[in-house]
């Protein structure tokens, strides 16, 4: 009858056994770490508790810069679509944070909502009050890019200080928040003004323990010549060395990410080369994101067992009855020299001590008589998570990850960087002639023809390196004219005959009038000899 009473120990020395990696660190956060947070207050220091759609969401990119800097045309660019609520503008557009989403219907959903939404991993988010949550909306669309990843629209940063305080509520914290919770952090230049304002600087900070999911991308870099741009590239390395305490440089990516062509086309490769290393970055993210997880619960964990040693101390400090007031005050004032103790003590490392102004501002509202004394079996549940649990976990990992076939983002101008010469991997104008008799290509194709035999056709075909050398002198980017070189192939023979030539550069046209390419080819712009294979 009571049998069940005898198998407690038993079970305690099993490892545990998990399905998922997420499953696994769902359960090992709330039944071995979640308990020593709430028994130190850890999470009105640092970070609120984690959810269950803190584990389950996807991967999220966190885009963050200067005013002007092109972080709502980045999304507009990798998206290749309009998203609800977007404003671009050379003034400070963006004042909210815009969290971009897959939905199956478009539309914006309001702070308030989205905070009480259990499928969604902003309900902490709560706690920052209705200054924030005003500010802060979800825009749901339906796009591939978003079946994979989430974009994290932040509004831009501002340089004046009276600018900064109105915004009414803690801007560096908010960040912060996202910061453990999101796989890469993007941090936005225009190559055209450097100057890193004070809460920029601050920001950067701010997202310190964070670095490694940090990239920086120099963008409009295509309006500045090469020798110009040099001294931009080494002065934004300096500047940054001065913020980011890294040993290892920052990896900084250079290009003009919007899909306007080129104003300076002589770096063209470099900028190709650039958005193939950063395009590879952010498609690796679905495959990395349970390691990215681990990674965040490891860095967690460690940071509470710190907390949970500073507030014992402080606790172990306090007189029972009298000068309780004063030795408050004289531990705040003394708090360095507490980490120094707890440092030489349990041997951990500088680095995972939490920032001492902040911790010391934080204190100054804490009723210290709440402080709870070191209990040793918290901190041993913890060690024995990190010791074994966790590397239960990371096997897991790996058989996931040989398991599952290889994710990686696609659609959108990640479409146009998978195959043909501009590989690394229904819009108004497409839309011309639809209901034409004759096929609207045909119109300009004598001048297009006149053009295709000057690129040396072989068997009435250009190869994708000939027809590149062409397509390249409209300076449209690698990715639109990737998606041209698609859209136009017909074939898919890695050629285009004279037909698909004349098809490519009538979109090039489209493109450059300013209209969107569609993501399939329409019926009508098929070229008449293709029309049967085509169907």
């Amino acid at each position: 009858m009571f049998s069940w009473l005898g198998t407690e120990d038993r079970r305690k020395k099993d490892p545990e056994v998990f399905q998922t990696v997420s499953d696994g660190l769902r359960k090992l956060y709330k039944t071995k770490l979640l308990p020593l947070e709430e028994y130190y207050k850890f999470h009105e220091f640092h970070s609120p508790a984690l959810e269950d759609a803190d584990f389950d969401n996807k991967p999220m990119v966190l885009l963050v810069g200067q005013y002007s800097t092109g972080k709502t045309s980045f999304i507009r660019y990798l998206l290749e679509q309009d998203f609800p609520g977007m404003r671009i503008g050379p003034e400070p557009t963006t004042d909210s944070f815009i969290a971009v989403m897959h939905g199956d219907v478009e539309g914006v959903i309001p702070g308030n909502a989205l905070v009480v939404d259990p499928k969604k991993p902003f309900r902490k988010l709560n706690a920052f009050g209705n200054a924030f949550l005003n500010r802060f909306v979800c825009a749901q669309l339906p796009n591939p890019v978003l079946e994979s990843i989430s974009v994290i629209d932040t509004p831009g940063i501002l340089s004046g200080e009276k600018q900064r305080i109105s915004r009414g509520y803690d801007f560096a914290a908010v960040l912060e928040w996202f910061a453990e919770r999101v796989d890469r952090i993007i941090l936005l230049f225009d190559a055209h003004k450097l100057d890193i304002s004070d809460e920029f600087s601050e920001v950067i900070k701010a997202l310190k323990n964070h670095e490694d999911k940090m990239r920086v991308v120099l963008n409009k870099a295509d309006q500045i010549e090469t020798q110009q741009l040099m001294r931009v590239y080494g002065a934004l390395m300096w500047s940054l060395g001065k913020i980011v305490n890294t040993p290892e440089v920052i990896r900084v990516y250079i290009g003009s990410f919007w899909s306007h062509p080129l104003l300076i086309p002589n770096n063209r490769k470099l900028f190709e080369a650039e958005e193939q290393d950063l395009f590879r970055d952010i498609q690796s993210l679905p495959r990395n994101a349970a390691l990215r997880k681990l990674n965040d619960l490891i860095k967690r964990a460690r940071l509470a067992k710190v907390h949970a040693y500073i507030i014992s101390s402080l606790k172990k400090e306090m007189p029972a009855v009298f000068g309780k007031d004063n030795k408050k005050k004289e531990l705040i004032a003394g708090l360095g020299e507490i980490y120094g103790q707890i440092e030489r003590e349990h041997q951990i490392s500088p680095g995972d001590f939490p920032n001492l102004k902040k911790m010391q501002d934080q204190l100054l509202a804490q009723d210290f008589n709440k402080f709870q004394p070191l209990k040793s079996k918290l901190l041993e549940t913890v060690d024995e998570m990190l010791a074994h649990d966790i590397a239960h976990l990371m096997v897991l990992v790996r058989q996931e990850e040989t398991q599952k076939p290889v994710q990686v983002v696609k659609g959108g101008a990640f479409e146009g960087t998978q195959n043909g010469p501009f590989g690394h991997g229904y819009g108004e104008g497409a839309g011309e002639g639809i209901d034409d008799a004759d096929w609207v290509v045909s119109r300009d194709k004598p001048m297009y023809d006149e053009i295709f035999y000057t690129l040396s056709p072989v068997n009435g075909k250009v190869t994708g390196a000939n027809a590149k050398k062409e397509m390249v002198k409209s300076k449209l980017p690698n990715t639109v004219l990737g998606k041209i070189w698609k859209l136009a192939d017909i074939d898919k023979d890695g050629m285009l005959d004279d037909e698909e030539f004349a098809l490519a550069n009538h979109l090039i046209k489209v493109k450059l009038e300013g209209h969107e390419l569609p993501n399939d080819i329409p019926s009508h712009l098929v070229p008449p000899s293709k029309r049967k294979v085509h169907e």
